[in-house]
Parts: structure tokens; C-alpha cells; sequence
């Protein structure tokens, strides 16, 4: 049976927060008092505008309790009930217009519970308004419900006084079955998450991330929910517990609870047709359309969410678009795309700019007893169409999935690469430096995109987009690692011998690979522990990408001595090179790369409470920002040093000399694979014969020498080709 309670109309309005949860010597205003900062002097209703309002069909339950600012206009407030302490700003005579609608200022055709008002407020058609605090020029009509109550979170999970701990909001990424859930937070970046629901054997960090959550919001009740300055809210059903910013545009949803909606001028965020939204935080500069549901969800600033897309259980970073999909449990790193309705992606980490293709169902099915099962995949992330994949897998940078059911876990640590599965023969098959080799235009232009696309309001951590950077320079030191050890297994097999240890196979593939020995073109390198099956998995090509590996390394570091240099040449200072640098271990935090001896000295510090707040654990991701690329300098000499040996202190010109030219070979290299890559759709005969000639073609497509991206790759080789000329010419 529903409780349906009976309350005498007269303390409609009143008793907001219950008498015990009141300060000694405060009424139940005192937080709305704190939080009005509009700065409107309000005056009680002189007797003529009494009349006015009754005449206007306006009812109140107490007149003395409708403030007004004196510039109100009796005139435009209609067919209203008031009930409760209502104030109101500036009305004056004329209509407001956003977006084609047109409405007269005023309020109209609504009740009114308690509620503060801005100047020139539009509210009209709004069936109940409960408990607001609205700013200046707002726009409210035809809204069904919208109320706050006493204990509102606006969609952090924290516990408000005399509420039981079993209320809190949590988070349950990464895993389905909460083992690595989090509290919501509004500001709440991608790496405060991951720290989070990766140390789970830190109760102490545990414990204190939780301490700086709780204590970073007030726990009194009585909090009021606000619209904030400009902000257009229409044709909506229920908005309940809902705190928006400045300037926020809220069209045809059909129930919003228990958010926040962050919003401002250049940052506006808007609501679209049909979503649904419940217990969650929407970014600055979030969009959210036509039938979207989220429950229990962070979209960190300028992400999407679009047509029928859900969100439950996960945190969506920056600059990233879903739509169609279903997203479930997943913490999700800044620059992330999932375009197609039968997309599927649930209880994984996936660590930035990656790409989920239609088809592809990531984690749809488990292999242990119970749905804890996970996924890990580094930037780059490219499931293509239909792929199906099975808990636990962990993959390296920029890996690419070929169309296919993989019914085994799989821990695949070469980055850049494609994996593949031949069923005639039921070999897995994976092809390292793939990217590289054979579709270098994607790999160079996704990396200009996603800078390209970073329109974050508030940039607090420094996003990595370069596939060349510490964490895949690092992989690519690991995979030159296997393949040497692969090949030699492969080499003492094919002799029908075994090794005596890894490091001897290691080394005797570390020679032929380095040799380019003719007997390699012959040998079946298989990488066993790649695939929790008894199937075979073959490595493809792996001379030409040993190879590659080592020519973008190379490349890398060639490129800091570069920098060097020409640091050197503009301040007219000797080139100062640091001695013997280290390659560190680097780590991916919410999109930010850092060395892990920094970050795990940070999270130290947090436990020692040195770091007290997630402020300060903030302004240390911004400090470490503000050094990456002085510290990815140093990696990038180190990696150098580490793969050929060079010196820059000790090297002589001439080895400068050789190493700044096979930079730009490899430059010059990187442009044509760039070129022939995307060639390749404009030479191919089934995409030709959907055209009568050519001229069509370039009409549809575009024609490939007006290619603006590759304008742009032109135009920086060129440059790069004099900045090495003019390095040359000094040395």
C-alpha cells in the first residue's frame, strides 16, 4: 500500500529541514541565505500589488511571505500559487529569446514552493517548482516537477547528517562486482579514478580517499538546488535534486535526478530529448541527446553521450563521444569513440584515445564463476567490427583487433600492433608494428585529431595524444625483448635443439634479427603465453618489425637531441645534455603520463597526509604537467642511449650528423607510409567502381592531393628538413 500522508496545507513550504538537524539559533533559511549570493535587496508586497497579484488569479498562503526586489512588476506574474518564503528579483516588460523561443519575462501558470528568483526570469507552464534557488534571466516552462529535497547530493556519493552509510552512491568501475568502486565526486578527474579503483591493497590510501571525498561537502541538510545565470530549461518531465550552472540549455528530458550539472559561458553543457539521467556529474561542455540513459555515471568535460547511448556504472573522460552504445562498469581515459548501436563495452579499463567499432562486444562474456572478470587496454585501442572478446585481457598500446570471436583470455604486450586469428588453420596471429607499417595515416592523423579535438575547459592534467611517448617507446623496449627471445626458440627449434636459458635464445635471435639473417625468412616465430589456449600464436613479420621498433625509437630520441640543439642555437648557450640518463618506468594516469617513482611518491605522501586533500593531489598532476615534456626529454635521450649507444656529450658531429640524417629519412619515411596508406582508398578498384570516373570520386571523397592532413604532414617535413639542415650546417 503507497503512504500516502496527510498534512495540513498550511506548512506547504515550511520545515525544510527537520527542527534536529538545525543549528542552535538558525531557521530552516539559513543555508538558502548562504547560498542566494545575487546580491537583491527583497521588500515585502505593498497593498496595491497585492492587488494586482489577486487580480491576476495569483493565490499565497501568506502574503508576508513574498518578497519582492523594487523593481518588481505585479503586472507580470499570473495564474501563480505561492506557497512558503518566495523571493523575487527585477521583472520588467520585455520577452527573452534563445534558440527561436520567445516567452515574455515573468512568472505564469505555476506553483511555487519556496523558491528564490534572479532578474527577468521567465517561468511559465511549470507545474511544481519546489525549493530552487533560480539566477538571472532563467528560462523554466513547461516543466512537470521540479523540487529539491533536504538531502539532496547532486550527484556526489556522499552520506548527509542522520543518513545511513547504505545510501551512499558508489561507482562500481572497472569490475562488475564492486570490488573496485569508488565514490563520485564533482570534480572527479580520470586518474583521481584510477588510483582509486586500482589500489585495492592500500587501505590506508583507500581510507584517505574516501576522508577527502566526505570532506569536501557540506553533510548539513537543507541545501536548495540552483539554476544558474542564463540557463533555458523546457519541455522537461522530472528534474529532482539537480544543481545546473550558468548558461546550460535543458530540452525534452524525461527524468534528471541527483546531478550535477556543471556549466558556463564557453563551457556550456546541454541536456537533450528523452535522456534519462540519474546519480550522476556532467562535465563542463557535455553534451547528452535523444534517448540517452545514465545511472551512477561521470562524464568528464566536452564528452558526448548521443541516440539511445547508456552509461551505467562508469566514468566517461574528456573529449570522448558515445553513441548507440552500452557501456557498463568501464572506466574510460580522455578521447575515447564508440559510434554504433550494437557496440557492447563492459568492465574495462581502457586507457584513452581509442575507438570501439560496431559489432564489437568487449567483455561480454566471463571465465571464472561469478561477473569479476576485467579488461586492460592501453591507448589506442582499436576493436574492429564484430569483435568479441572475453574476459581477462590485457593489451598494449595502439593494438588493433581484426574481425572475429576470440574465445580465450588473451595478454598480448606488443604495442602497435595487429591481432588476427586464421580459422582454417586455428592460429592466433599477431603482426607487431602494424600501425607503422601498413597504415601509418590513421596512426599520424588520430594523433592530430585528438589534440586537435582537446577542447577541455579546465586543462588540470596534461593529456599525451603522440603515439611516441614514454609508455609506448617503453612497450616498445619489452616487444624488442620477445622478439628477439621468440625468434631464437624459433632458430634452436627449427635445429631441433633446446636452449639452455631465455637469455641464450634472447641473444642468438638478437643476433639474426640484427644481422638480417637470410635463414629468419624460413622460420615459424610462435610467442607462446599470449593466449590461455592450447592453439598456436604466430608472430608475422617480425624481422620488418624489429626493425621498425628500433627506427622509431631512434627516431624519438633523435628528436630530443634535436630539441637540444635548437634550444641551444636560440638562447646562443652551449647545448647542455644531461649524463647518462635513466630510462624510467612510466605509468598512464587518467590520460597523463608520469614516472612511476613520482606517482607512487605522491600517493605516499596522501598516505602520510602530507597531500590532505584531492586539491592538492590535483596540483600534483598539474606540477608533473608542467615538467613532461623536460622529463620525456630525458626518456627519450635515455632510450637513445639505451638502443644504440649514442652519447650526446662524448658523440662526435659525425655521429650527430648520421643520426639527424636518419631521423629525417625516417621522417621522410613516415610521410610516404602516411601517403600510401591513405592512397590505398583511392586506388582501390571496389571503391572506384562506385564512380563513373574520377572526377566523381574527388567530388565524394576528395581528391587525395588536396588532402588537408597531408598538406599539413608536407608542410611539417619541410620545415623539419630545414631545422635539420640548419643543425647540420652549425655542427
Amino acid at each position: 500500500m503507497n503512504n500516502i500522508k496527510k498534512i495540513p496545507l498550511k506548512t506547504l513550504g515550511y520545515n525544510f529541514v527537520a527542527p534536529q538537524h538545525l543549528p542552535q539559533d538558525q531557521d530552516e533559511y539559513y543555508l538558502r541565505n548562504l547560498q542566494n549570493r545575487s546580491g537583491i535587496s527583497y521588500r515585502q508586497l505593498s497593498a496595491y500589488e497585492i492587488e494586482v497579484l489577486v487580480r491576476n488569479r495569483n493565490t499565497s498562503d501568506n502574503w508576508n511571505n513574498l518578497l519582492v526586489s523594487n523593481a518588481f512588476n505585479p503586472e507580470l506574474v499570473k495564474n501563480c500559487k505561492f506557497y512558503g518564503l518566495v523571493r523575487i528579483g527585477k521583472l520588467e516588460p520585455f520577452f527573452l529569446e534563445y534558440s527561436q523561443l520567445k516567452v515574455p519575462v515573468g512568472l505564469y501558470n505555476s506553483t511555487i514552493v519556496s523558491c528564490d528568483f534572479g532578474d527577468n526570469v521567465v517561468v511559465d507552464n511549470v507545474n511544481y517548482l519546489s525549493h530552487y534557488i533560480v539566477g538571472n534571466e532563467v528560462i523554466i516552462v513547461n516543466v512537470n516537477e521540479m523540487l529539491t529535497t533536504p538531502f539532496a547530493k547532486f550527484g556526489n556519493g556522499i552520506v548527509k547528517a542522520g543518513e545511513s552509510e547504505d545510501i551512499r552512491i558508489w561507482m562500481e568501475l572497472c569490475n562488475e562486482n564492486g570490488g573496485r568502486k569508488v565514490i563520485p565526486f564533482v570534480g572527479m578527474l580520470a586518474a583521481d579514478a584510477w588510483l582509486w579503483s586500482k589500489h585495492r591493497d592500500n587501505e590506508p590510501l583507500l581510507e584517505k580517499f574516501m576522508a577527502f571525498t566526505q570532506k569536501q561537502f557540506d553533510t548539513r541538510q537543507g541545501y536548495y538546488g540552483k539554476v544558474g545565470d542564463r540557463t533555458v530549461i523546457k519541455n522537461c518531465a522530472i528534474i529532482k535534486d539537480v544543481w545546473v550552472g550558468s548558461d546550460a540549455y535543458l530540452k525534452g528530458a524525461n527524468k534528471l535526478k541527483n546531478l550535477t550539472i556543471q556549466s558556463r559561458p564557453g563551457a556550456k553543457s546541454q541536456i537533450g530529448e528523452g535522456c534519462e539521467l540519474v546519480n550522476g556529474i556532467v562535465g563542463f561542455g557535455c553534451r547528452v541527446f535523444y534517448g540517452v540513459k545514465a545511472v551512477r555515471f561521470i562524464m568528464d568535460g566536452n564528452s558526448q553521450l548521443k541516440y539511445g547511448a547508456r552509461l551505467i556504472n562508469s566514468y566517461l573522460g574528456s573529449n570522448a563521444t558515445i553513441s548507440c552504445c552500452e557501456v557498463l562498469n568501464s572506466l574510460i581515459f580522455p578521447g575515447h569513440e564508440q559510434h554504433h548501436n550494437n557496440s557492447f563495452l563492459c568492465a574495462a579499463t581502457v586507457l584513452g584515445q581509442s575507438n570501439m567499432a560496431a559489432g564489437a562486444t568487449i567483455g561480454s562474456n566471463h571465465n571464472s564463476r561469478s561477473a569479476d572478470g576485467e579488461l586492460l587496454a592501453g591507448r589506442g585501442f582499436w576493436p574492429g567490427l564484430c569483435v568479441s572478446l572475453k574476459h581477462n585481457c590485457r593489451f598494449a598500446a595502439f593494438t588493433m583487433i581484426a574481425k572475429g570471436d576470440y574465445n580465450h583470455e588473451m595478454d598480448v604486450p606488443l604495442p602497435f600492433a595487429l591481432i588476427s586469428q586464421q580459422e582454417e588453420t586455428n592460429t592466433l596471429t599477431i603482426m607487431p608494428c602494424y600501425w607503422f607499417l601498413y597504415n601509418m595515416y590513421a596512426l599520424a592523423r588520430n594523433a592530430w585529431k585528438y589534440k586537435d579535438r582537446d577542447r577541455r575547459p579546465d586543462k588540470l592534467q596534461h593529456i599525451e595524444f603522440d603515439y611516441l611517448a614514454p609508455d609506448t617507446v617503453n612497450e616498445m623496449f619489452t616487444a624488442l625483448g620477445i622478439l628477439e627471445t621468440c625468434t631464437g626458440y624459433a632458430a634452436y627449434a627449427a635445429e631441433n635443439v633446446v636452449p639452455e636459458s631465455a637469455q641464450m635464445a634472447q641473444a642468438r635471435g638478437r643476433h639474426l634479427l640484427e644481422t638480417h639473417d637470410a635463414s629468419l625468412k624460413a622460420l615459424k616465430i610462435s610467442a607462446p603465453g599470449f593466449e590461455n589456449s592450447k592453439r598456436t600464436t604466430l608472430l608475422a613479420k617480425v624481422p620488418e618489425a624489429y626493425a621498425c621498433y628500433r627506427r622509431m625509437i631512434t627516431y624519438y630520441g633523435a628528436m630530443a637531441v634535436m630539441g637540444i640543439l635548437e634550444q641551444s642555437h636560440a638562447t646562443g648557450q652551449p647545448a647542455i645534455f644531461p649524463k647518462k640518463p635513466a630510462r624510467l618506468a612510466w605509468t598512464n594516469v587518467g590520460g597523463q603520463l608520469m614516472p612511476e617513482a613520482q606517482m607512487a611518491a605522491a600517493l605516499t605522501k596522501v598516505v602520510d597526509g602530507k597531500i590532505t586533500s584531492w586539491e592538492g593531489l590535483h596540483n600534483f598532476y598539474a606540477g608533473e604537467g608542467k615538467h613532461y615534456e623536460q622529463k620525456k626529454q630525458l626518456h627519450a635521450l635515455a632510450s637513445l642511449r639505451e638502443l644504440t649507444g649514442y652519447e650526446p656529450q662524448q658523440a662526435s658531429a659525425h655521429q650527430t650528423r648520421q643520426l639527424l640524417e636518419q631521423a629525417l629519412e625516417t621522417k621522410q619515411w613516415m610521410l610516404a607510409g602516411i601517403v600510401q596508406s591513405r592512397s590505398k582508398d583511392h586506388d582501390n578498384s571496389f571503391r572506384k567502381m562506385m564512380y563513373s570516373n574520377t572526377a566523381e570520386m574527388d567530388a565524394v571523397l576528395g581528391s587525395l592531393a588536396d588532402n588537408a592532413f597531408i598538406k599539413k604532414e608536407k608542410d611539417e617535413l619541410e620545415t623539419f628538413t630545414l631545422q635539420v639542415a640548419s643543425i647540420l650546417k652549425r655542427l
